[in-house]
């Protein structure tokens, strides 16, 4: 450890703390949407030997975010692990990816949060590979009764849960002998939403993206309509609990206005 490091350590350990003590819990959001970008750029920066070693740099800190999440009572997370996009890269990106988020899956219910989870996965999961699949399902099954709400997008677009959504209403207005003629009159905003991968989940209050992108890429496009947005410079493996205290510090700052 160099000079400076020496001496940053205890200063952001106070700064820490000071940023922990000064929040206002009762202005906190209640649910908390992640997109966690950045893996490869950050094993490039560091000079990793491949980008599985940023992978899980960034899933282990994916299970330390969870518990600060759970720290500060924050009831529910969505996390964009894997956009539809993402699976145009070349299978020998995709495959190492693959195998840690497996990884990460069996890991959760050991070392994430206080066993108080309630896990459920988004997105076009008929696209994935059938192991990772059997380990999406297999979290499932074990986190499906806790309180605090964890949701996992994979080969999740905002787009086609869109589509998705307006498909399965047309098709239960179908089913319920609505006519044609008369269906566009039973389609708003409400029934819409009554039929998104998230219908059981309130709206996101905040948005965080690391990597110091600043565009949503169709993450929960219709659900975060009236969030708030962080946008943080660091690649998510070096995302810090500073990192973390600030967005939860500047949202409770802001004036939420819902489009009004």
């Amino acid at each position: 450890m160099n000079l400076r490091s020496l001496i940053a350590k205890p200063l952001y350990g106070a700064y820490d703390r000071r940023l922990l003590r000064n929040l206002d819990r009762t202005l906190l959001p209640h649910h908390v949407g992640v997109i966690h970008d950045g893996h490869r750029r950050f094993a490039r920066a560091e000079g990793l030997p491949d980008f599985t070693a940023g992978y899980r740099m960034g899933m282990a800190k994916f299970v330390e975010f969870l518990q600060w999440c759970d720290d500060l009572e924050i009831q529910a997370v969505t996390c964009w692990l894997l956009s539809e996009q993402n699976l145009e890269r070349p299978a020998e990106e995709l495959a190492p990816y693959f195998d840690v988020l497996i990884e990460l899956f069996e890991q959760i219910p050991n070392e994430a949060v206080s066993g108080d989870l309630n896990v459920r996965f988004i997105g076009s999961l008929d696209l994935l590979p059938g192991p990772l699949v059997e380990a999406a399902k297999h979290l499932e099954d074990r986190c499906s009764s806790g309180s605090r709400r964890l949701t996992i997008a994979l080969a999740y677009g905002g787009r086609r849960e869109i589509v998705d959504a307006t498909k399965d209403l047309v098709a239960k207005l179908a089913a319920e002998g609505v006519s044609a003629s008369d269906m566009a009159s039973h389609v708003d905003a409400d029934a819409i939403a009554s039929h998104l991968y998230t219908a059981d989940l309130p709206d996101p209050d905040l948005v965080i993206r690391t990597s110091g992108e600043a565009r949503l890429s169709g993450f929960l496009l219709w659900q975060s309509a009236y969030a708030e947005y962080v946008f943080v410079d660091v690649f998510w493996p070096a995302f810090r609990h500073i990192d973390f205290l600030r967005a939860m510090r500047d949202y409770t700052r802001r004036e939420r206005r819902f489009g009004k």
